[in-house]
């Protein structure tokens, strides 16, 4: 009995030991992929401020974010549902032809995850806002963003998700304060 007590104790620590290893790990390849992507559509930002419609997606976005940080399922469907609306109502009349069509494609993957977010239990709005987040984060290349806006990961959560964020300060909406840390800022958007 005593030898499986040390067992799992040692089995214990390495799990532990593993998964603060992981949190802090360098970038993998599938992320520095991505960030490569995110550079060359980066060149495709308008020149002058975000649109009204982009910033209240933008807005929407991090209240859905913050819930799900606090592990909030209801205040996360509110802002999800409200971002559904600001999808619905978004104006591309001042974007160009190209980017119009970029940002239709956008907006109707959006839509489709801030509805399941609405409607969904806490562990789903997770998943759908790992989705979402790549939305946003192709729409800033696009629209550009007034405010500062910061591309976090978490090499946890997923094989790896990226979020949002108006701060520097890691704060995983994937984990909330099971592991509110888990993370790193990769970089500025605007």
């Amino acid at each position: 009995m005593t030898n499986l007590k040390i067992t799992a104790t040692v089995a214990t620590v390495f799990i532990l030991s593993f998964t603060a290893f992981s949190c802090n790990e360098n970038k993998s390849s599938k992320e520095t992929t991505m960030d490569n992507t995110m550079m060359k559509s980066s060149t495709a930002k308008t020149n002058g401020t975000q649109s009204e419609s982009a910033k209240e997606v933008l807005a929407d976005y991090m209240t859905i974010k913050e819930a799900l940080v606090a592990t909030n399922k209801e205040d996360a469907a509110k802002a999800g549902s409200a971002m559904e609306t600001a999808l619905n109502n978004f104006d591309m009349s001042t974007y160009t032809e190209q980017q119009q069509k970029t940002l239709q494609d956008i907006i109707v993957d959006a839509k489709e995850h801030a509805e399941h977010i609405s409607m969904s239990e806490i562990d789903h709005q997770r998943e759908h806002f790992k989705a979402l987040s790549k939305d946003v984060i192709d729409m800033i290349a696009i629209t550009g963003a007034d405010a500062k806006v910061y591309q976090m990961s978490c090499p946890m959560y997923d094989g790896g998700s990226n979020w949002l964020s108006s701060s520097k300060e890691v704060r995983s909406p994937y984990y909330g304060d099971k592991m509110i840390d888990c993370g790193k800022m990769e970089k500025e958007l605007n």
